[in-house]
């Protein structure tokens, strides 16, 4: 059987080992992780992974920065992306199809079954962008208002923009 190849990034280490070995309990995938944010770029060219399973909320690097990374290298452009946060409430993903900027979105707590579900709808391919732009997700509008700057600029100023009005700690003032 070819294991299909996940990458992991996400800085909470015990989270990520315990779901390391439980993908991999399955017999179904090869699992890499990394949780320093800003070498994920680099382990993503070395893994080649068929699909990454990214954190938004990182230190040092933001997720949508790396996303943005991982679309701008010619060989990783086309590997499907499943964000992972717990940023947003599963509720607010299920009312909204479980995508924010046009990639599928994962609230964090989740199951097994729930991040197996989202790896095998990722490896079917299908682009994330055929999803219509009313289905886009305002689970959150500061992350993704910080997303959508990461995708369209590169690399995101997304601790300044925190501080601005989009931030849940600023928002009615």
């Amino acid at each position: 059987m070819n294991k299909k190849r996940i990458l992991i990034v996400d800085d909470e280490i015990s989270f990520t080992r315990l779901l390391k070995l439980n993908l991999e309990q399955t017999n179904h995938y090869a699992v890499r992780v990394e949780n320093r944010a800003e070498d994920a770029l680099s382990t993503a060219r070395e893994f080649r992974p068929d699909l990454v399973l990214l954190d938004i909320m990182m230190p040092r690097m933001f997720g949508g920065d790396i996303a943005a990374r991982l679309r701008a290298d010619a060989n990783l452009k086309t590997t499907p992306i499943v964000f992972f946060t717990a940023a947003v409430s599963k509720t607010r993903v299920k009312e909204h199809d479980g995508v924010i900027s046009g990639f599928p979105f994962l609230a964090k707590p989740a199951s097994v079954e729930e991040v197996i579900e989202q790896i095998e709808l990722g490896l079917v391919k299908v682009s994330p962008r055929e999803h219509t732009h009313s289905r886009l997700s305002r689970v959150s509008p500061w992350v993704e208002a910080i997303f959508e700057s990461s995708l369209r600029n590169g690399i995101s100023r997304h601790q300044e923009f925190l501080c601005q009005e989009h931030c849940p700690v600023n928002q009615g003032r």
